[in-house]
């Protein structure tokens, strides 16, 4: 008698004790990361986050989610402070004025519609 060619599922596999990632639909993502499902949508189109592609549809697994944090993650900026040295505000720079250019005026008139140049209504046979 031949073996089927699929073995049953009571048959353990050696793929069994290999526990398969949870893959999170986008609207759970977005929940995750307090933004719109649109966005985690947009973002894995344009290839901007890490996502799989099941069919037309994409999923996120735990370690895309901990990438996309680390991605757009700010960390404060380092700045080397001597003691007792009180760091002066910084100012942004004066935006330079430009030479105003005289312009002689010149008066437009708006051309006629086509419409109102050709005869409205027809001469009547």
């Amino acid at each position: 008698m031949r073996l089927p060619a699929i073995p049953p599922a009571s048959v353990p596999t050696p793929y069994a004790e290999v526990a398969l990632p949870r893959l999170y639909v986008p609207e759970e993502v977005a929940a995750v990361l307090g933004c719109s499902a649109w966005w985690v949508k947009d973002r894995a189109r344009r290839r901007l986050i890490p996502f799989t592609r099941v069919g037309r549809a994409y999923r996120f697994s735990d370690e895309h989610l901990a990438e996309i944090i680390r991605m757009h993650e700010e960390r404060p900026a380092r700045t080397p402070q001597r003691p007792g040295v009180i760091a002066a505000p910084t100012r942004k720079p004066r935006a330079r004025r430009q030479a105003e250019r005289v312009v002689s005026t010149v008066r437009l008139k708006a051309r006629p519609p086509r419409r109102m140049t050709k005869s409205q209504f027809g001469t009547a046979a």
